[in-house]
């Protein structure tokens, strides 16, 4: 499901005009802009800023064809030391749910945390889904 890219958690309305001058107006096209490292400084060239933030960018657009990961989970995942899909695929379901419940607890994020089952699927859903960007 195609993600429109102002509704990307860490994007700005600068960097989201010069996307669209490229043509990139959702979390698929700014994927498919920034598959490799070459592609993302060229994109980061364009829009003024370091390819560490076109990778982060692209990163939480990657980890948004997880369903039921939004910017507030997303936001939660990466405080708890998962930023890619890569490395939800590679996490234990328990594990990661004590952390973001530990995380959310510090940091009061969410009034909902995500329960197990979610964070169950999301692993599932991780380990299915091909690899998006290369590092």
């Amino acid at each position: 499901m195609a993600v429109d890219i102002k509704d990307l958690r860490g994007m700005n309305d600068a960097i989201a005009a010069k996307l669209h001058e490229k043509g990139i107006k959702n979390n698929e096209q700014l994927l498919e802009a920034v598959k490799t490292p070459a592609q993302r400084k060229e994109l980061a060239a364009h829009c003024g800023v370091e390819a560490r933030a076109i990778l982060e960018l692209g990163n939480r657009a990657d980890l948004s064809r997880v369903k039921g990961i939004g910017g507030v989970y997303s936001d939660l995942l990466e405080k708890a030391g998962v930023d890619t899909v890569p490395e939800l695929s590679q996490r234990r379901a328990d594990n990661l749910h004590a952390k973001m419940t530990e995380t959310n607890n510090a940091e009061s994020l969410t009034k909902q945390p995500p329960t197990l089952k979610m964070v169950e699927d999301w692993v599932a859903q991780a380990k299915a889904l091909d690899r998006a960007i290369q590092y």
